[in-house]
């Protein structure tokens, strides 16, 4: 335990009694009160998380744009200051080293890569050894830089009117530098658990006052890590490690949209994705619903007739829809919607039906 990385919020959760667990080498607040209690913030009023656990990668230099658009999926060619991209950075074989965002900056031939906290040191040393060749400069500013998501419907009113934020005019997939006591401070509006929600960027002294402000002022619910997987996993928002790996491709995982495979220039993995777009894939990933209360889990097997034809890649009892349900990979030729199925949950299996993998409609701000 002692070797586990800590936030600058820490000290915060421990206050608050926050259930912590080690998560992706940090101690993280999994629950203040509930999971449920803290999902239902969410959906229905505003909750925020600590976030600052997630990676942030600078690329400069006069090759940037071109460099990003060679080992990021989406199209990043032209891409507007302000803008928010999805996508992935594959591997040649089609698999995914990480999904994150890209930002493009205000600052001439800079953009911001946000990886995920497990990821954080793989990322930063595929995106070094592919520079090569580049004139580009890659900074790993992770343990400089903190974060807060701000999610739920009330989300655009406390950012605005408690912390005087000028963001309601920004759109989905959008962001602002701006300055907060003096601070320097990116906001974007983006989201991970399907409802309006920001995320703010800032060193550690402004996201501790951010903080204090929002619980102490705003009556913002505290979130964990537990809630903030049930909300991502109802709205159909992949996780890796889960729904895509280094063994799981975008194709195989129902998100080619976030592969650009008409890009004017080449990019890492464009090759195996075109290959399996053009073949198909053996597998898919789908939703199912349990016909039974029952709870999938992460990693057991989908049958059909006794025979194993796939594996679940997250599971619930879904809070919103009050369903069983969950995410899994299976055979194509079960994967059709209606396909009916069996989830093996320890020595029995429990009936489903495939259906999509979104259990709960986004109410995102478009």
């Amino acid at each position: 335990m002692d070797n586990l990385l800590k936030t600058c919020l820490y000290d915060k959760h421990v206050a608050l009694k926050a259930q912590m667990s080690p998560f992706a080498g940090y101690m993280m607040p999994i629950q203040y009160t509930s999971i449920i209690e803290e999902h239902q913030a969410v959906r229905n009023n505003v909750g925020m998380f600590d976030v600052s656990h997630m990676g942030e990668i600078y690329v400069s230099g006069p090759d940037a744009e071109k460099f990003v658009n060679y080992i990021f999926s989406n199209q990043v060619a032209g891409m507007p200051v302000g803008k928010v991209l999805y996508g992935f950075m594959l591997y040649p074989t089609g698999g995914v080293v990480d999904d994150l965002l890209v930002y493009r900056m205000q600052a001439e031939n800079t953009f911001l890569l946000v990886v995920n906290a497990s990821n954080i040191a793989k990322d930063y040393q595929w995106v070094y050894e592919q520079s090569k060749g580049f004139d580009v400069k890659v900074v790993n500013a992770s343990d400089d830089v903190a974060q807060i998501a701000l999610q739920g419907p009330k989300a655009e009113s406390v950012a605005v009117n408690l912390l005087g934020l000028p963001v309601a005019d920004l759109e989905f997939y959008t962001f602002k530098e701006l300055e907060y006591n003096g601070h320097y401070l990116i906001a974007s509006r983006t989201g991970y658990t399907g409802e309006d929600g920001f995320e703010f960027y800032a060193d550690h002294e402004t996201i501790l006052a951010l903080w204090d402000k929002l619980y102490n002022e705003g009556n913002v619910a505290a979130c964990g890590l537990g809630c903030r997987d049930t909300l991502r996993f109802e709205a159909g928002l992949p996780l890796y490690g889960h729904e895509i790996d280094v063994d799981i491709t975008p194709v195989e995982a129902g998100l080619s949209m976030f592969v650009k495979l008409d890009k004017e220039n080449d990019f890492l993995g464009k090759e195996a994705c075109a290959r399996q777009k053009a073949e198909g894939v053996t597998r898919k990933s789908v939703g199912i619903e349990l016909h039974d209360k029952a709870i999938p889990r992460a990693e057991y097997e989908v049958e059909v007739d006794g025979k194993v034809v796939g594996r679940v890649t997250t599971g619930y009892r879904s809070i919103s829809c009050d369903k069983s349900v969950c995410v899994a990979l299976v055979d194509k030729e079960y994967a059709a919607m209606g396909s009916e199925v069996e989830v093996r949950i320890r020595k029995k299996t429990f009936k489903g039906t495939v259906c999509k993998r979104r259990f709960y409609e986004a109410k995102y701000k478009k």
